[in-house]
């Protein structure tokens, strides 16, 4: 299932956009929809998947984020039918469209089967019919000294043993199943953005906290 957002004002009027992964919107080079506008913010907000559902999120841009004319403060679901704003930039939330795997799935028709005489079936058929349908030999091919059951199958037949192992070899030695690699998941780019707002903050408390205390100690060694 895949999200869709078509643009219903500006020069973007009428085409849509596909939402098939986190995606962020502004008018920076990297953003994946990309509105150049001096009123859209270089990072403006994001388009979130979650568990197949759509969600937007401001990214403290400067002319807000609106779903259905109502500022955006923090991430808020999208539903089919809903007006998504960045800025002056309207765009139309598109219900997700069913793949093409499911719509063919939903028009197959099973063709009845075919007709079986009963006498072409199995269950008529006796144990030595069966085996020669398998590419058994027949009871006459076989050798005279074998033991047959009542059911044409033979008894005892000796099995051949395993080949023994070869001096000198420690089976203990055998090389282990190689350890998985892990392998690290890419961070997305909106990802990066909350890492780099929550870096900004926290610097600039601690420049604050370091003001304070050098304005305290100031004033008690005055």
């Amino acid at each position: 299932m895949t999200w869709k957002i078509q643009a219903i004002t500006g020069e973007y009027a009428g085409q849509e956009i596909s939402i098939d992964r986190d995606m962020l919107v502004g008018r920076h080079q990297e953003a994946d929809v990309l509105l150049q506008s001096a009123e859209v913010s270089r990072k403006h907000a994001a388009l979130l998947l979650k568990e197949q559902a759509l969600w937007v999120q401001d990214l403290n841009s400067s002319n807000g984020t609106f779903v259905n004319d109502l500022r955006v403060e923090t991430e808020s679901p999208l539903q089919a039918g809903d007006i998504v704003q960045f800025a002056s930039f309207k765009f139309s939330v598109l219900a997700p469209a069913q793949s093409e795997e499911i719509v063919e799935a939903e028009t197959v028709v099973e063709q009845p089967a075919e007709a079986v005489a009963p006498s072409e079936t199995t269950a008529e058929k006796t144990a030595a019919e069966q085996m020669n349908d398998q590419g058994m030999p027949s009871l006459t091919e076989r050798d005279g000294n074998v033991q047959l059951s009542r059911d044409g199958m033979p008894q005892n037949v000796s099995v051949p043993k395993p080949a023994p192992i070869p001096e000198g070899v420690d089976v203990s030695k055998a090389t282990p199943n190689p350890e998985p690699i892990p392998v690290e998941q890419p961070v997305s780019r909106v990802e990066e953005e909350r890492v780099q707002q929550k870096n900004a903050s926290l610097g600039l408390i601690t420049i604050i906290v370091l003001v304070i205390l050098a304005i305290l100690a100031w004033v008690m060694f005055k």
